[in-house]
């Protein structure tokens, strides 16, 4: 096997995984440095994709339980597997890592499992890899390195994960029964679509935030919406809340917060957020520091401080999102190949996986309020949808923001059936300066629950038609 490269990427999550297939289109050679057996990083193994099969598989089960009635389908006593669930969940995963190390073999990326750190420079200038392998540990060395190593569950102080009862994201994607009592502290994007699968399936769930609404950061009339929704659903929610601790009491865990009485849940999952995972990297040998926050600093081109190395995905400042890391991965494999590689970042779409899902791109209204931009917003619910009404899933709007001046659209916000897919379209026309009233003249199909998009947009322009 070679010991040079011209790329080693560190990190096979989807930053990583896909800088390598790129970086190895554009006829560089490549190895990419992975711990896990498993490729797709946190997000396929334990993160994206297994929460995203947990949600659907969920969903039927609660549509089954509860909903199937209303279509005219009579099922009977309906029953939970929570194994078959699990295995289901499993195989997904595996499946998909099976995909990337097909894909590594087509486009001809050398696998080297280990765990990756830098260790300076050779003789030659070239940046060294020690790879710390099940043999001992090995050197190889590159013209250039992509870190993309990803990031880990952030905890509170006074609340230390004890891998069971008191878990992260990890944790509760496995958990072997359903807990009767939950506590998901933290209502950001984790913390609800894991509290929503552990809900349909059977556990009381309380949620406690510290912000004054869920999702910090999103559209404010977004996160109300979001806050009627699961309350009626019977997700227990409380804000304002400032958990100062969780310990355990036998079986259950006793959850302490100021001003309350103390709490006590069979399970809780942590899910503060994350953090980068920059620790043991090895980069002080080539002068690389890190923020306050364990961020590797960047520049426009997504290049640190050490010439020929360079950071993506939850290393770096930005949305700690998947198809982020994805963006910079191509963006940096091209850089290195053309001198030129962009990420558009006033165009990265969140989305949340409930049920109405939740998605967004582009500004939000209260930040366009505090830069002082004058803008006009247009919204349409589903309700007033005919596929929506035809699905059964009419909670939620779409709500355009367009510039007041030239009707560019400058955000679009979402909650709603599927919206995770329609947040494409606004994503696509927002990439090619579309006004509001270009959106509304795009014929969309009816029914679809696309035109409710439409109808956002003839909103903002004091037109809607359907309502």
């Amino acid at each position: 096997m070679s010991t040079h490269f011209d790329v080693v990427v560190i990190g096979g999550g989807p930053g990583g995984y896909i800088a390598a297939i790129r970086a190895a289109q554009l006829g560089f050679s490549v190895a990419c440095v992975e711990l896990e057996k498993l490729l797709g990083g946190t997000c396929l193994r334990v993160g994206c994709i297994p929460s995203k099969a947990m949600l659907e598989s969920s969903e039927h089960f609660e549509f089954a339980s509860g909903h199937a009635k209303d279509h005219g389908v009579v099922i009977g006593e309906v029953g939970l597997d929570l194994g078959a669930m699990m295995k289901r969940k499993d195989r997904v995963v595996k499946t998909m890592a099976g995909g990337i190390d097909g894909l590594f073999k087509k486009n001809g990326v050398t696998r080297l499992l280990g765990k990756g750190r830098l260790d300076g420079r050779d003789d030659q200038g070239q940046v060294r890899v020690v790879v710390d392998g099940a043999d001992g540990e090995s050197v190889v060395t590159a013209r250039n390195v992509i870190l993309a190593t990803g990031s880990e569950v952030a905890s509170l102080p006074g609340l230390q994960l004890d891998g069971d009862r008191i878990g992260g994201s990890t944790e509760a994607l496995s958990w072997p029964e359903v807990p009767k009592r939950l506590c998901v502290i933290g209502a950001g994007v984790i913390g609800l679509e894991l509290g929503s699968v552990w809900r349909r399936l059977g556990s009381e769930v309380t949620v406690l935030e510290y912000a004054d609404a869920p999702l910090p950061g999103m559209d404010g009339e977004i996160r109300k919406t979001a806050a009627k929704i699961f309350k009626k659903q019977g997700m227990k929610l409380q804000f304002g809340v400032k958990v100062q601790g969780a310990s355990l009491d036998g079986d259950e865990v006793v959850v302490t917060a100021e001003g309350k009485d103390p709490m006590r849940f069979d399970r809780v999952l942590v899910a503060i957020g994350r953090r980068p995972y920059s620790a043991g990297l090895g980069l002080q040998t080539l002068g690389i520091e890190t923020d306050a926050r364990g961020r590797v600093p960047t520049d426009a081109h997504l290049a640190t401080s050490a010439q020929g190395v360079y950071a993506i995905g939850d290393l770096i400042a930005g949305p700690m999102l998947a198809h982020k890391a994805e963006e910079e991965g191509v963006a940096v494999a091209e850089y290195l190949s053309t001198g030129y590689g962009h990420v558009d970042y006033d165009l990265i779409p969140g989305v949340v996986y409930t049920d109405p899902e939740i998605a967004s791109v582009g500004k939000t209204q209260e930040e366009l309020e505090a830069a002082g931009v004058a803008f006009r917003a247009g919204s349409f619910p589903f309700v007033a949808n005919g596929r929506a009404r035809g699905m059964g899933s009419t909670d939620g709007f779409v709500k355009v923001l367009a510039d007041a001046e030239t009707d560019r659209v400058l955000g679009v916000h979402m909650i709603g059936p599927r919206v995770g897919e329609l947040v494409a379209e606004a994503a696509m026309a927002m990439a090619f300066a579309a006004s509001a009233e270009d959106i509304s003249r795009i014929c969309h199909a009816h029914p679809t629950l696309s035109e409710v998009t439409k109808e956002a947009a003839l909103a903002s322009l004091g037109r809607a038609l359907n309502i």
